[in-house]
């Protein structure tokens, strides 16, 4: 049996669901992980899914932050700040994201 499935609507239903479900401090981000996992068509996908937006995201956080800030140290901790928010996010992401692989 072939497995179908695309790591960008794997993103995109991680990123939606989880938006929708923000008020859910550790189910949200599992849920969105599972139905995103499974969007991804396997366990491979499912993790790159995951990986490839937050470290964008955890990039882009560090860089806006500090070039927007007058003073570049408290810039650049500001953004290290935002890193650690978005890797709090990537947790249960991830293990939702290995169980809706595995579902695939």
């Amino acid at each position: 049996m072939e497995k179908s499935g695309s790591v960008i609507g794997g993103i995109l239903w991680m990123f939606f669901i989880s938006l929708l479900l923000f008020w859910l401090p550790v189910i949200g981000p599992l849920i969105a992980g599972i139905v995103g996992g499974k969007k991804a068509g396997g366990i491979g996908g499912a993790l790159a899914a995951v990986f490839l937006p937050s470290i964008v995201f955890g990039a882009m956080l560090f860089t806006l932050a500090a070039s927007i800030s007058g003073l570049p140290l408290i810039g650049a901790i500001a953004g290290a700040g935002g890193v650690v928010l978005s890797l709090a996010h990537v947790g249960p992401l991830l293990i939702g994201a290995i169980i809706g692989g595995a579902l695939a």
